[in-house]
């Protein structure tokens, strides 16, 4: 009996964590072609992308901010691209599943930064959290992924 229902137990974690989420896409594709060709970010700006690859936890939207402020739901496959003032530190924070992780960057203006947002099994659900990745590991990686619409975010940081 207890087989039986570790088994169905798994299989619904299984199937919560590989299913697709979906959330609103950039469907304008020049602008799409110009955030993908990394170009420098206006005067006194830092740019910054926010990416999720990967298969592990597709069904999970997850919120994600700059400063406090919502950006969207992030959903597998897909990216954000916010520029924010240069010179200064920035904290990103993503939803996970007791409560937020934050990575802080100190940014120089004229500079793109790139963050991987990664989906980390957890006691309930995946959890979530952020790293800074080289730009020549993020860049083919981006080119692959859909620009998300920046969006409403489901709580607060």
């Amino acid at each position: 009996m207890q087989g039986k229902y570790l088994l169905t137990l798994l299989t619904i974690a299984f199937v919560t964590l590989s299913g697709c989420a979906s959330i609103p896409k950039e469907t304008n594709h020049d602008k799409v072609a110009h955030i993908k060709g990394f170009p420098p970010p206006e005067k006194g700006k830092a740019g910054v992308y926010i990416f999720r690859d990967g298969i592990f936890g597709s069904a999970l939207k997850k919120d994600l901010w700059i400063d406090g402020k919502c950006i969207g739901e992030s959903a597998s496959n897909t990216f954000f691209y916010i520029q924010v003032q240069g010179n200064r530190e920035h904290t990103i924070t993503t939803e996970s599943e007791f409560s937020p992780n934050s990575l802080t960057i100190k940014t120089d203006a004229g500079k793109n930064y790139f963050i991987r947002q990664y989906i980390k099994m957890g006691v309930f659900v995946g959890g979530a959290d952020l790293e800074l990745v080289a730009p020549n590991e993020a860049k083919p990686i981006i080119q692959k992924l859909d620009l998300a619409k920046p969006g409403i975010c489901s709580s607060t940081p």
